[in-house]
């Protein structure tokens, strides 16, 4: 049942940044007025902001892809899901860093809750070396 839960959360957790590649391609808004991830602090003054929301998509689709794949992995119980996931939840963590605009207000709509549960998922598979 644990990995069932664990490869889920994964899973699901990849299907959230399919959400954030369709903002930053501007699909969709996911909260009216948003414009993540214009403005980034790390990109948007170098790479103007159209190159960086294509930076950021392409990260996503990355990241996604891996988190997908991880977790499938965890389900099919292969060896190579642990480095996967944890390779996914870094560049996760640091999309959600370096693309963020430095504005408090909206965090939870720019990454912040997503980078929270990447870190949660950094901590829990590489420090405390769960599911084992």
């Amino acid at each position: 049942m644990q990995t069932i839960i664990t490869g889920a959360v994964f899973v699901l957790h990849g299907v959230v940044h399919l959400l954030y590649f369709g903002q930053s391609r501007r699909i969709f808004e996911l909260r009216p007025k948003l414009v993540w991830p214009d403005g980034s602090w790390a990109f948007s003054k170098i790479l103007g902001d159209e190159t960086t929301r294509l930076v950021a998509s392409i990260a996503l689709i990355l990241t996604a892809a891996g988190f997908v794949a991880g977790g499938l992995g965890i389900f099919t119980r292969q060896a190579w899901w642990r480095p996967l996931i944890l390779v996914s939840a870094a560049l996760s963590a640091a999309i959600f860093v370096l693309f963020w605009d430095g504005k408090i207000e909206a965090i939870d709509a720019k990454g912040g809750v997503g980078l929270l549960i990447s870190v949660a998922i950094l901590t829990v598979v590489l420090i405390l070396d769960w599911p084992s």
